[in-house]
């Protein structure tokens, strides 16, 4: 017989006895509960701890392409910047270009907005001043062969008054209109001895004529634009040769042409100078109150401003 130990407690509800194999079963029973608790516990933690280091690593993962997208964009924004730092640089540039070209001397330090303003305002001014007087030489050709003044007539042989200029043109050499206007007379004209001839009615009150023509390339009541062809040159009418004879006159006055013929944006004050019989101030008020802008007013945009350049040059 194997011998045990036996344990007993007493109580008020009596004795109560217990084996010690007994006492060694409940405590491995309560030690595997126990045991199982805390595997179960502790798998459900690394069970978590799991779930929470993949939710970490896409964070991370998250934040590793998010770090790359800033950066790709950042890189766009940075080569954005140097594009439009050089496009600023360029427009500065050609700002500056501009100002001189049409006599502006802004300050060092001036807002470029405000030069921008300032700049188209004058270019606009000016330009449109240039569209509607005569200036530049009408045709290609820029030989003068008989300047304005008194001289000895090529074929009638006597001294008398020259109203105009003469320009070296071979038969059929395009002939253009130096401004905006209407054609007033496009024909034969007997008396004068011009020949073929056109006059063109411009604003604030200039006239001019183009004589010994060939061919017409407009009829009267026409609206013409500055530099659109209105005739061939040719030998009609008196004269020792082929060229055209071109007139300015204002307000019934006929005017020496040549300071119109270099008259442009690179040089457009000598003009007011040299022609002071011209009440200037009164028709640049007229073009102010026409263009109906401010001084600082941006009225025109730098493309535009560059193309009236353009157009003029």
């Amino acid at each position: 017989m194997r011998q045990k130990f036996t344990v007993t407690i007493t109580d008020f509800r009596g004795s109560r006895q217990y084996s010690l194999h007994q006492l060694a079963r409940t405590f491995a029973l309560i030690f595997a509960l126990g045991l199982v608790l805390i595997l179960s516990v502790g798998a459900g933690v690394i069970v978590w701890l799991q779930s929470e280091v993949g939710a970490l690593e896409d964070r991370r993962d998250s934040a590793l392409q998010e770090y790359a997208r800033l950066q790709e964009v950042n890189g766009a924004l940075m080569e954005t910047v140097e594009q439009k730092n050089s496009q600023l640089d360029v427009v500065t540039s050609e700002l500056g270009e501009i100002e001189s070209l049409i006599g502006l001397q802004p300050e060092g330090d001036a807002d470029i907005g405000l030069r921008l303003d300032t700049a188209s305002h004058t270019a606009l001014e000016r330009t449109t001043f240039l569209q509607n007087v005569p200036s530049g030489f009408p045709m290609r050709n820029r030989g003068i062969t008989s300047e304005y003044g008194w001289r000895t007539h090529p074929v009638r042989g006597d001294r008398r008054f020259h109203p105009g200029i003469d320009l070296r043109a071979p038969i059929g050499t395009p002939v253009m209109t130096t401004a905006d206007g209407v054609i007033e007379y496009a024909g034969y004209h007997q008396d004068s001895g011009f020949g073929n001839l056109i006059i063109v009615n411009h604003n604030f009150g200039f006239r001019t004529y183009y004589a010994h023509l060939d061919d017409f390339e407009v009829e009267p009541g026409d609206f013409v634009r500055k530099g659109e062809v209105i005739a061939s040159s040719g030998e009609s009418g008196v004269t020792a040769g082929p060229h055209l004879h071109y007139e300015v006159w204002h307000i019934q006055r006929r005017l020496n042409p040549e300071p119109f013929l270099d008259w442009s944006l690179s040089d457009y004050e000598t003009i007011f100078e040299e022609k002071s019989r011209v009440k200037w101030d009164a028709l640049l008020d007229a073009v102010r109150m026409r263009l109906n802008a401010p001084v600082h007013r941006l009225t025109m945009r730098e493309s535009n401003v560059q193309e009236s350049i353009e157009a003029l040059e």
